[in-house]
């Protein structure tokens, strides 16, 4: 087994120089620029970020993947030995957004056909540039301790997703990249919010003794314990002082309150570079926005991920592969089910048609009874100019199986 040494990157992804190519060659895959950079650990610590990574790739696993081909749509619904549908393609979707490429290597039979594919973190992959720049190859390293290590391996073989990049496409860059100086800056401001509230002086009141004169501070705490006492032996009912005393309750200082919700912002940033809206990690979101008009904007999102994902599988199972978020987006098809409605109403859509619709949605069952409304209005009854009459039409009801037609056009 050829041996080689990689140069780690801060992404978790490496390149090798079991080619010969010395590391400051150009010509490697460079797969992170020099600035700061949040590694997963990091990121998945963090509530918002674990919310946007989490909601962005269980709604893209959930999407719908239309293939072209029956073996690759065999394929695609049924992509791991190891694992279900769903869970294989969060993980996908899940580690393109941390560090922005996701591997999965196409195992296949002797013909040549795909049988599954296997996820490969990208510790377990090493990219390289061909001399003549024609393409990428692999060296691949597996957990299974009975697969060797493959060095060499064709872009063919591999599924290699990418987000934005900066390389022409080669290799991906994730919205981390961008959140670098604003989670060093939320670290920081959480450090300084429980130094704060730990070196705060919170008591619950103020008892002040109005005309007790100077009393020591052994009085004043003997005053106050017998006070607290007084408090719970009340069980939560009204406190009786006299004359001499006042209880004041203190509230939170404006200051605490402003200090604790200064480390907020940080959703927004997040949000931000996950292009999804912020109301989606409980932000405020914007107030001016209606509900329809902020999934419109996540949904966008999705497609924008989803067209990234859908290039790479068009590209490598050389088949239209499409991936439908409006399972995802719109779990219920109350949305698609009002555009129906909405679309007949302006008589672009037979009401048959409609119907047809939303039984594929499942609103209607298959066996409802097939019944055109009568008119509301009956038209006037008038004799034509050629001696006919003319007058309201009776929808036909189609023969469920021999009897009379109900349906033929009447006149008086």
């Amino acid at each position: 087994m050829t041996m080689f040494h990689p140069k780690v990157f801060k992404n978790a992804l490496s390149v090798g120089d079991d080619l010969g190519i010395p590391f400051d060659d150009p010509e490697i895959v460079n797969f992170l620029n020099p600035g700061d950079y949040t590694s997963a650990d990091q990121a998945l610590s963090n509530s918002d970020i674990f919310s946007a990574v989490y909601q962005i790739s269980a709604d893209l696993a959930s999407s719908t993947f239309k293939a072209g081909a029956p073996r690759t749509q065999a394929l695609l619904d049924n992509p791991s030995a190891t694992s279900n549908r769903q869970s294989f393609w969060q993980s996908m979707f899940a580690q393109l957004l941390l560090s922005g490429d996701a591997f999965a290597y196409r195992w296949r039979n002797a013909n040549g056909v795909d049988t599954r594919l296997e996820y490969l973190r990208p510790s377990q992959v090493s990219a390289f540039l061909l001399e003549d720049g024609s393409g990428l190859i692999y060296n691949l390293v597996f957990d299974e301790p009975t697969i060797a290590d493959m060095d060499n391996v064709p872009a063919s073989d591999l599924i290699h997703i990418r987000l934005l990049s900066q390389n022409g496409g080669m290799t991906g860059m994730s919205p981390l990249t961008s959140l670098g100086s604003e989670l060093k800056i939320k670290k920081s401001a959480n450090n300084l919010t429980v130094s704060a509230l730990a070196q705060a002086i919170t008591p619950s009141g103020i008892l002040s003794v109005t005309k007790g004169g100077l009393l020591d501070w052994k009085a004043k705490a003997a005053r106050s314990q017998q006070f607290m006492k007084q408090a719970k032996n009340s069980s939560n009912g009204p406190i009786v002082l006299d004359d001499l005393e006042t209880y004041t309750p203190l509230q939170i200082s404006t200051d605490v309150s402003k200090l604790l919700s200064s480390t907020d912002w940080t959703t927004k940033q997040i949000a931000k570079a996950f292009g999804i809206p912020d109301s989606y990690l409980n932000g405020t979101g914007d107030q001016q926005s209606s509900i329809q008009q902020i999934q419109g904007v996540y949904t966008n999102a999705l497609v924008r991920y989803a067209n990234s994902i859908s290039s790479e599988l068009n590209n490598k199972f050389n088949t239209t592969i499409s991936i439908d978020v409006s399972p995802a987006v719109d779990p219920q098809a109350t949305g698609y089910a009002q555009t129906v409605v909405d679309i007949a109403k302006t008589r672009s859509l037979a009401s048959n048609q409609a119907v047809f619709l939303l039984k594929k949605l499942g609103y209607f069952p298959d066996e409802i009874p097939y019944e055109l409304p009568a008119p509301e209005v009956a038209p006037t009854m008038q004799q034509s100019a050629g001696g006919t009459e003319t007058g309201a039409v009776t929808p036909k009801v189609p023969d469920k199986g021999g009897g009379d037609d109900n349906g033929s056009s009447t006149s008086s």
